[in-house]
């Protein structure tokens, strides 16, 4: 038995059972599988269009081929393949061999009728690809998205110091800038949620050819988008012998925005735990260093990081699916089998993000006193109502007054004391600190989250 020590990725090894739900969408063994449904729901929909109807007890013989399918008949599938050197006559031969002594022995020649290896492999792959999102990755995304809403809006009113090229700038909330990334998030969710899963039914070249000249009075294009419907896949009818895979680049490329956003997420979470904004809960059985006893390292936004890296990596040679020599070349074969690990480290850094969040607080003292030491962050509010009463040199009179220089709340009182401006707009700038200096930052990210609860239904 393989021992998860031995495994070469740690998607198979470190990692899996954090993905394990993923391998019955994205495994050899799923794929055989898929391969097989495939070509059960064809060899049914043929039935009383080429040939002949099937009983009820027919139809569930098939269907129970298909539920029943185990490691055992894939394995079987396999040692064809080893003979056939072709993974999908090993699975024609397989179904052949289980319905031989049936009473559907009389349609062996139909399995398979008329269809090229990529009828079965795109239309099974779009479905895997679809299946996985819907169960497993889009479930974890919207509860990861839904962890940001929650601390968004319990910090929405918790001023904070902005920064800009990393320098103190004007002030928002906590909630706020968390509240952004909910909306992103949302935003793509939505986007991939919404996504078509196309399939092909064409033929060799995509034509039809040996199909309409067998039976010239069926019309199969029709026939092929109901099929491919009745599976939750939208047909490409305008194909090579393969379906042309710029919607599975597409779907991967909605996930490397994912990956982006999330890295983004990860590092402004991990330099808030750097300046305390956030504090870490502890658990008092971790370690976070093997020298330094008071360590408690961000290891989960780190985590993510590197996955939500790891995932865009692959995704980026995926774009090697656009590009077919001619009809078709293996490559894509190759490529393809790689979903599952671009998926898992998808997931895995969803999971490590969401995991981060749970593990921390708002630092309201610290947010407070460093939003505090900075008052300068004011100088934005001060010129820009010089501005509106047309003081001239308002801009250039507060930089010679606070640019790379340490000046205090007094200090900038007294500025303002000096002026010679409408005494309403005085007593509003007197009366500003850099706490209440936060615009509209509450209202919008109460619509941020009410756009985000929209995208998320």
């Amino acid at each position: 038995m393989h021992d998860e020590l031995m495994s070469i990725t740690p998607i198979d090894g470190r990692y899996f059972s954090k993905v394990q739900e993923l391998s019955n969408f994205f495994s050899e063994f799923a794929l055989i599988k898929y391969r097989v449904l495939i070509e059960i729901n064809y060899l049914k929909m043929l039935s009383g269009k080429i040939i002949r109807n099937f009983s009820d007890e027919e139809k569930k013989l098939l269907d129970a081929l298909l539920e029943n399918f185990n490691l055992e008949d894939a394995r079987k599938i396999k040692d064809i393949e080893k003979v056939t050197n072709h993974d999908v006559k090993a699975v024609e031969y397989f179904l052949k061999d289980k319905l031989k002594e049936t009473t559907l022995k009389d349609i062996l020649e139909m399995i398979h009728f008329g269809l090229t290896s990529y009828d079965v492999n795109d239309s099974a792959l779009y479905l895997m690809l679809k299946h996985g999102m819907e169960q497993v990755y889009l479930p974890s995304l919207k509860k990861f998205i839904e962890s940001v809403i929650d601390f968004s809006e319990k910090n929405k009113k918790l001023p904070m110091l902005g920064r800009t090229h990393g320098q103190p700038a004007s002030p928002t909330t906590l909630g706020n800038e968390i509240g952004v990334f909910a909306v992103r998030l949302a935003r793509e969710y939505k986007k991939l949620k919404d996504v078509d899963y196309l399939g092909k039914l064409n033929g060799a070249v995509g034509n039809y050819n040996a199909l309409h000249l067998a039976f010239p009075n069926i019309e199969w294009i029709s026939f092929s988008q109901e099929f491919l419907s009745s599976l939750g896949l939208k047909s490409n009818l305008i194909t090579t012998q393969i379906e042309n895979h710029d919607k599975f680049v597409e779907i991967f490329q909605i996930l490397s925005r994912i990956n982006g956003i999330l890295i983004d997420f990860d590092q402004d979470a991990w330099r808030y735990i750097s300046d305390n904004y956030l504090i870490q809960q502890t658990n008092k059985e971790e370690v976070g260093s093997s020298v330094m006893p008071h360590k408690v390292n961000p290891i989960d936004f780190e985590n993510s990081e590197g996955n939500a890296f790891v995932a865009n990596a692959l995704i980026s040679g995926f774009s090697k699916l656009q590009i077919s020599r001619l009809q078709r070349d293996l490559s894509d074969s190759t490529i393809t089998r790689n979903f599952g690990s671009a998926v898992a480290y998808c997931l895995l850094a969803v999971k490590s993000s969401m995991k981060g969040l749970g593990k921390v607080n708002a630092n309201e003292k610290i947010l407070l006193e460093e939003l505090n030491k900075n008052p300068e962050v004011l100088s934005e509010a001060i010129q820009t109502i010089l501005r509106k009463e047309k003081f001239p040199g308002a801009y250039e009179k507060l930089k010679e007054l606070t640019r790379g220089k340490e000046i205090s709340l007094k200090d900038l009182r007294e500025f303002v004391n000096g002026l010679e401006i409408n005494f309403g707009e005085k007593e509003k700038l007197l009366k500003l600190e850099p706490a209440n200096y936060i615009g509209k930052a509450i209202e919008l990210t109460d619509l941020g989250i009410k756009e985000c609860k929209e995208l998320l239904c």
